[in-house]
């Protein structure tokens, strides 16, 4: 009895014929796929038809670019994939630029395309795009299925590369014809991917000698990046940086990987990070980078960076150690597997207290800074508010400018997978939709989009998903009138010839979310804002709130185009 009620499922596996757009959505649900971020169109019609009796729930973005913010805002906090569908042609390069965003910013995404039939590729046929060689260099593989048969195992080898070793997107495009063709499909479980066997435990002489040259280091520091939250490591980070006193610095991407309060945390560094943390980077003896890779935003001129320093690297990315940054001590390997390694070994601790002394006057001395004398509504009061609003505790989405380093500054990360933004690529319309993504991956958090008024209408479309499924999201837009950080640079390096950068026309934003049924508001003074904040944060439905604040603000500290990070200018003692 019980073996003949094991073989029938085989049997049925085995038998039951299904389109290749079944098996796709078949796929789907074996990957534990929970939420789809896509939009119809032509060639990917007979997915659609398979989807239309799927239990997974499809989010209908208003443009192919808020699909893929979104899936990478889902990915960013819930580390899960973030799965994308689009149509051939023009669907297909709408997702270019968050391809590139994910793949600069290491965000496992799994992308669907649709192609024009098998027969006709390359005839310049209907919406015909070669999305291939297009995002070759921009993915970290992509596939075309020519034969149905591949499709199970060509989707679970996708789902594996895009989730383990250093993350990233992986583009599947499927012809129309591949879609209509029907098989019995054979789910193999196995996957046998010679190439690609990525390191995760480390090199444990590599880890005796970094432990050997932190007992030995007077000015160590940790440079934490994104490496730390994909590989969930905060937990090991906290423990080894606490049991040896040495400081810590985030990258943009890194912030939440430490708690921003410890008294070991320096705050970011880099082009806008603190006097305290760039001066830590520029004097210490030991680097030890843990999941960051040197972008120039971060080292500025790297004949100053680290100059003094030994330097250690841990990346589970081979290709990142010694590229930008030459490395005494490179180790590849997950961030927690390595920190787990180091915080067993048995090794002797540093004498960091004069070290520490230093950096803490340099904080006391040299802290973040903004005007006091002055009636206007500033743009870090705004990011103060919302903390204070939120009690630290939401998922905060940003475009990229000014208002993104005020937000980095500003709002201080207690907990890892809160903080979303585009590092590597600085995409403008990102912060909207992935905050639509971020809240779909937690629906019970606080969710705010931090924008500027520029980025905002980039991808301001989106309204219509928050209005649709009712998403909490609150939308608050840092308005200054400006492309603030490109009227900073004209101010700082183009003699203020302030070329493109003004917005002195704009929509009526409180219209325009009152067009989409969404309550919207607008402030023009700081007590305006705490009373619309106050409602705002109140209850759970999703609000705009356009904040009118000063557009002649400056991000300081700032790190000059060829400087080092010991060359900041706008610093106050």
């Amino acid at each position: 009895m019980s073996m003949r009620a094991k073989a029938k499922p085989e049997a049925e596996a085995i038998t039951t014929e299904m389109t290749g757009a079944e098996v796709l959505i078949h796929s789907l649900k074996k990957e534990n796929v929970e939420v789809l971020f896509g939009y119809p169109g032509g060639a990917v019609l007979p997915i659609y038809d398979a989807l239309y009796r799927s239990p997974i729930k499809h989010i209908l973005s208003k443009h192919e670019q808020g699909s893929i913010h979104a899936a990478e805002g889902y990915a960013r906090v819930s580390g899960k994939p973030g799965v994308v569908i689009a149509t051939s042609g023009p669907g297909a390069t709408n997702l270019v630029t968050g391809i590139t965003d994910a793949m600069m910013d290491s965000l496992p995404l799994v992308i669907f395309t649709g192609q024009v039939a098998s027969t006709v590729i390359g005839t310049d046929a209907f919406q015909e795009a070669d999305i291939m060689g297009i995002t070759a260099p921009i993915t970290k593989h992509n596939y075309q299925v020519r034969d149905v048969q591949d499709l199970p195992r060509i989707i679970k080898e996708a789902f594996h590369i895009a989730s383990t070793g250093r993350p990233g997107p992986v583009l599947v495009d499927i012809p129309k014809d591949v879609a209509n063709k029907t098989i019995s499909p054979d789910y193999d479980s196995t996957i046998h991917l010679p190439g690609y066997q990525p390191t995760f435990s480390p090199n444990i002489l590599q880890i005796k000698k970094l432990a050997d040259a932190v007992g030995q280091a007077k000015k160590p520091v940790i440079l934490a990046g994104a490496g730390i939250l994909h590989a969930n490591a905060g937990k090991e980070l906290l423990t080894f940086t606490e049991k040896n006193k040495i400081p810590v610095v985030n990258t943009l991407l890194g912030l939440g990987s430490y708690p921003g309060q410890h008294p070991l945390f320096l705050g970011m560094g880099g082009m806008h990070g603190t006097y305290t943390a760039n001066m830590a980077l520029y004097e210490c003896d030991l680097l030890i980078s843990i999941g960051a890779r040197f972008d120039d935003r971060l080292t500025g001129n790297l004949a100053h960076f680290a100059k003094n320093a030994v330097v250690a690297h841990i990346d589970v990315d081979p290709a990142e150690i010694g590229k930008n940054v030459p490395t005494q001590i490179p180790i590849v390997s997950d961030a927690r597997e390595a920190l787990r390694k180091l915080v067993d070994v048995d090794s002797e601790t540093p004498d960091t207290e004069e070290w520490r002394s230093q950096l803490t006057e340099n904080s006391k001395n040299y802290p973040l800074w903004k005007k006091t004398n002055t009636d206007e509504f500033l743009p870090q009061q705004v990011v103060e508010l919302v903390h204070e609003y939120t009690k630290g505790d939401a998922i905060i989405t940003t475009d990229v400018g000014q208002h993104q380093m005020w937000a980095a500054q500003y709002y201080a990360f207690t907990d890892a997978n809160r903080w979303v933004t585009s590092g590597g690529l600085g995409t403008m319309g990102f912060g909207f939709p992935a905050a639509v993504g971020a809240q779909l991956a937690f629906p019970d958090q606080t969710v705010v989009a931090l924008t500027g008024d520029g980025g905002f209408q980039m991808t301001l479309q989106e309204l219509s998903t928050l209005q649709e499924l009712n998403l909490p999201v609150k939308v608050v837009i840092m308005n200054n009138h400006t492309l603030g950080m490109v009227r900073q640079w004209q101010e700082a390096f183009y003699e203020k010839r302030y070329s493109h950068s003004l917005l002195p026309v704009q929509p009526d934003f409180v219209k325009l979310g009152e067009a989409y049924g969404i309550k919207s508001y607008k402030v023009t003074t700081q007590e305006e804002a705490r009373g619309v904040f106050e409602e705002a944060f109140s209850h759970r439905d999703p609000v705009l709130i356009d904040c009118r604040v000063s557009g002649k603000e400056n991000v300081y500290p700032m790190i000059a185009p060829g400087k080092g990070l010991h060359q900041m200018i706008g610093v106050k003692p």
